[in-house]
Order: C-alpha cells, then sequence, then structure tokens
C-alpha cells in the first residue's frame, strides 16, 4: 500500500516540476505599421469612415437595393459560406468538449470452441463456453500543460474566421452587385447616345447625296459617310451584346437563371457620398479579409501552442467496468460485477519523430500565417489608395470631358453647315463627327468609372457587411 502511494505521489511530483517548464502562451496581436497604409495624399486623421455607412445609404436606387438585398438572400456563395460556418460551428463545440471524459457502453457475447488437441481442451470434458459481458469504458485527460484550452481557443477562432470570410463574400458581392447595375445603366446610357447618333448619320446621308447631286462632292463621300452609319450600328450592336453579358452576369450573382434585369436610368442617379476614409487602423475591424487572416493567425498560434504540448507527459485516467458471466441467468448477479481503473502519465521519447515534425510545422504555418496576416492589411491599404485615387482622377476627367464633348458636339453642328456651303470637306466633317461620338460615349465611361471608384472605395475600408 506504501509503494503504491509513493508511485501515485511521484506522478504528481512529476506532472508539477514539468508544468512550470511550458504553460500555453496567451495570443497578442503582433505590433503592425498601420499608419503609412494610405499614400501620402490620402492619409487621414478623421475617426469617420465610409465603411461604417450601411449600404442602403450608399445605394439609393429601389431597384438596386431590391437586387443586393436578393443576392445576399439568394447568392449561391453565400449559401456555401453559410455551410462552411455551420461546419466550423460543429468543430467548434466540440473544441469546447475537449474538458469532459469520454464514455461508451457496449454489450457482446463471446462463443468459444476449444480443440480437443488444445492445452485445455484435452482434459475439459465440455470444451464449448460462453461469455455473456455488459461494459462501460470511461476516459478522461488531464489539461496539465493547456492543451485542450489551446485547441479551444483554436476552434473558436477558425469558427470566427469563417463567420469572416462569410462577411468578405457579403462585401465583395454588394460590390459586384452594384458595379454591374451601374454598368447596365452606363451601357444603356451609351445605346442612347449611339442611337440618337445613328439618326443623324441618316440625315447626313441624304445631305451628302444632295450635294453629290449638286456637283459638290463625289461618290467617295457619300460612301465614306455610309461606311460611317454601319460603324455606328456596328458600335450599338456590340453595345446591346453587352447588356446581354450584363443581365446573365446579374442572374448569377442574385442566385438565379437569366431574367431580364429591370433598371433606372443613369442620369437619375445621385451617388455621391461624402468620402471619408478613417484611420488606416480602422481596416483592422472593418475589413472582413483582414479581420479572417487575423482569426487565422491565432488559429495556428494556438495550434503551436497544442504541438508543443506534446513533447511534455499526459495524464491519463481510463476506467472500465460491467457485468460479466459464461452464465445468461447469472449475467446480473452481484458476482458478474467486474471493474478496473488506470492512471499515470505517458511521456513520448522515441516515437519516429512525429511530435518534433508536428511542432516544427505548426511553427512554420504560425509564421505563414502572420505574414498573410500582415499582406492582407498591406493589401487593404493599397485598395483604398488605388480607389481614392480613381475617383478623383475620373472626377478631373469628368469636367474635362464635359468640356470636350460639348465643344466636339458644336463642331459636328458647324461642320454640317460648312459643308453645305462648301466651306468644308467630307473628311473634316466624317473626323469632327466621330470624334464627337466617341467624346460622347467616353463621358458616359468616365461616370461609371467615377461610380464604380466609390464601390471599390466603399469595399476596400470594409463596407457593406456590417
Amino acid at each position: 500500500m506504501k509503494n503504491n502511494i509513493y508511485r501515485v505521489a511521484l506522478l504528481g511530483l512529476t506532472a508539477t516540476v514539468m508544468q512550470s517548464c511550458f504553460v500555453a502562451k496567451d495570443y497578442k496581436r503582433p505590433e503592425l505599421k498601420t499608419a503609412d497604409l494610405y499614400r501620402n495624399e490620402v492619409v487621414s486623421t478623421d475617426t469617420t469612415s465610409l465603411a461604417n455607412v450601411s449600404w442602403d445609404k450608399i445605394f439609393t436606387d429601389p431597384l438596386l437595393q431590391g437586387y443586393i438585398s436578393k443576392g445576399l438572400q439568394n447568392n449561391l456563395d453565400i449559401r456555401i459560406a453559410m455551410q462552411n460556418i455551420v461546419a466550423a460551428q460543429a468543430t467548434m463545440k466540440q473544441g469546447k468538449s475537449g474538458y469532459f471524459p469520454t464514455l461508451s457502453v457496449g454489450t457482446d457475447w463471446t462463443h468459444q470452441e476449444l480443440s480437443k488437441n488444445s492445452q485445455f481442451g484435452a482434459f475439459l470434458a465440455d470444451r464449448s463456453t460462453n461469455q455473456y459481458q455488459l461494459s462501460g469504458n470511461l476516459s478522461w485527460e488531464a489539461d496539465i500543460w493547456g492543451k485542450i484550452r489551446s485547441n479551444k481557443r483554436a476552434t473558436n477562432a477558425a469558427y470566427l474566421q469563417t463567420t469572416a470570410v462569410n462577411q468578405a463574400i457579403k462585401t465583395q458581392l454588394i460590390a459586384n452587385i452594384a458595379t454591374v447595375y451601374y454598368q447596365l445603366l452606363s451601357v444603356d446610357a451609351q445605346i442612347k447616345v449611339a442611337e440618337e447618333t445613328l439618326i443623324n448619320r441618316d440625315k447626313s446621308i441624304e445631305t451628302i447625296l444632295a450635294l453629290k447631286k449638286a456637283g459638290n462632292v463625289t461618290e467617295v463621300g457619300v460612301k465614306q459617310t455610309e461606311a460611317q452609319k454601319y460603324a455606328t450600328q456596328i458600335i450599338i450592336a456590340d453595345l446591346k451584346n453587352n447588356i446581354i453579358i450584363l443581365e446573365n452576369t446579374m442572374s448569377i450573382l442574385l442566385g438565379e437563371p437569366w431574367a431580364k434585369i429591370e433598371r433606372s436610368t443613369f442620369e437619375a442617379q445621385t451617388m455621391q457620398p461624402a468620402i471619408t476614409l478613417g484611420v488606416p487602423a480602422n481596416l483592422l475591424r472593418n475589413r472582413p479579409d483582414v479581420i479572417a487572416a487575423e482569426y487565422n493567425l491565432i488559429t495556428n498560434f494556438e495550434m503551436t501552442n497544442v504541438a508543443k504540448s506534446g513533447f511534455y507527459p499526459s495524464l491519463k485516467v481510463t476506467a472500465s467496468g460491467g457485468l460479466q458471466s459464461i452464465d445468461l441467468k447469472e449475467w446480473f448477479s452481484a458476482n458478474s460485477i467486474f471493474a478496473n481503473v488506470i492512471t499515470g502519465l505517458t511521456q513520448p521519447i522515441f516515437n519516429q519523430r512525429q511530435v518534433k515534425t508536428k511542432f516544427e510545422i505548426a511553427k512554420a504555418n504560425q509564421e505563414k500565417a502572420y505574414l498573410q496576416f500582415e499582406q492582407s492589411l498591406l493589401t487593404a491599404g493599397k485598395e483604398v489608395s488605388d480607389a481614392l485615387a480613381q475617383y478623383n482622377n475620373e472626377t478631373y476627367k469628368i469636367t474635362i470631358r464635359t468640356k470636350q464633348a460639348d465643344a466636339l458636339k458644336t463642331a459636328s453642328n458647324y461642320s454640317d453647315e460648312l459643308l453645305t456651303y462648301g466651306l468644308a470637306n467630307y473628311l473634316e466633317v466624317l473626323t469632327s463627327k466621330n470624334d464627337a461620338l466617341n467624346a460622347e460615349l467616353s463621358l458616359v465611361d468616365n461616370k461609371f468609372q467615377q461610380y464604380k471608384a466609390v464601390i471599390q472605395l466603399y469595399k476596400a475600408l470594409g463596407g457593406g457587411w456590417q
């Protein structure tokens, strides 16, 4: 009895001494340089951010709001992400159950026929035996080194990472739906410009035919004017084909088969939100992809704790008991009860380098996760800078392009009059009209690019998922 007490005491003392060698560390966010994430000319000290504005306040078109709501509900990527969350939640619940023992029960019947020529069968008259057993098995591991706690934290972080990934998909989906919608409006506006130009092209042909009859131009001028009309028809055909492709794209985003996309007009849009960036550090809590990257780092940090605990002994308690009898009638009697308990420390010594390999892999994964976290933050800063620069550039270009389009449109009108009076040749007229059409089409595209830049800035700052 005294020897048994000494052995148990020795096990407890060994566990206490070894525990002082390693205790699972707590995660601390690494120091990251966030002050220089934006370019110098876009550095902001304002704590408010465009990302804090809900998407329905940014996109005020009722039709677009309806499409975004439908997309958030039906989009297949969103629904797939939700199933990933369900799976991660199940894993998290398992991680939380690590502190509890495992318990299993079972029942079995064993029938044995001994050989007559065997060691025991030669002396037994009845070589047939039956055994009936009802047993339970219990196993429990003490969390001496924090392995179970670290695994619990890792599964919780993995769940939160999956949630953040879902939020990132929502942000991207909102941006994609809004971009496609505004692109549809811009193509509608370009078709309108091209169709109005086509009407003018028909009038130009009538004018050039009259001038030919008067001997003011040759057949070359007529054919060049007709070719200009055909070029405009090709532009319209390409634009209408773009409408089909964009509507197909929108249908996929909405998670439904192809359908006609009802929409407003480009001229009716008034998306001019206050552009506020907030401080760069806001990206750590607003950008769902950055949030997901940090949770990935936390998961790998905790898994490193788990791997390191493998170098130290584990304290396990296992117990089994139940009823065992060779006679079915006596199965439930007190004499059929059996039980055993085993407890002790298990210290790995030689195991084909498995523990060390797992630890080295865990450390490498942790470092990789840190680099991915840092990269996601740098990428976020770049996207904010890019989107704001694009917005400012398109806003400036719209001012200049408007003047250019007005000037070229006026020049085109004057060229028709000059051609009528023989003060200009048909080549000058054709060039003027082509330049005017291209300028008007470019102006519409500039306005779309401005809207797109706002959408990208909103997404880059982490807006949309809140």
